[in-house]
C-alpha cells in the first residue's frame, strides 16, 4: 500500500510530499504562539504581584493613620464627657444669662420703635 509519497520508489527523507512537514509546521508555528502567550501571562501575573504588594504598603499605612486618627477622636471625646459632666448648673446658668440678655435687648428694641 502506498501513501501520499512514502514507500517504493520514492527518494528517502522527502517528507515535503508526505505532509508530515506541514503538520509539524504548523505544530511549531502553535507552539511558538502558545509559547509567546504562556510568557505575557507570566509578565502579567508578576506586574499583579508587585502592585498587590504596593497597594498592601499603601493599606498599612492608612491603617496605622487611622488608628492614630481614631484614638486622637477618642481622647477628644473622653475630654467633652468629662467637660460635660462636670459643672452643669455654670451651663444653665450661662444659658439663662444669655436667654435673659436676648429679652432685654428685643423689649429695648420694641419699646424704641
Amino acid at each position: 500500500m502506498r501513501r501520499a509519497g512514502l514507500g517504493e520508489g520514492a527518494p528517502q527523507g522527502n517528507y515535503v510530499a508526505s505532509g508530515y512537514s506541514v503538520y509539524e509546521e504548523e505544530n511549531e508555528h502553535l507552539q511558538e504562539g502558545l509559547r509567546a502567550k504562556v510568557n505575557a501571562l507570566k509578565h502579567l501575573s508578576i506586574d499583579i504581584g508587585n502592585e498587590v504588594k504596593y497597594q498592601n504598603k499603601m493599606l498599612e499605612g492608612m491603617d496605622s493613620d487611622f488608628d492614630s486618627t481614631g484614638g486622637l477622636l477618642g481622647a477628644t471625646m473622653n475630654r467633652l464627657k468629662l467637660i460635660s459632666r462636670g459643672s452643669q448648673t455654670k451651663i444653665y446658668c450661662y444659658m439663662l444669662l444669655f436667654v435673659l440678655f436676648v429679652f432685654i435687648v428685643l423689649y429695648w428694641v420694641i419699646k424704641l420703635r
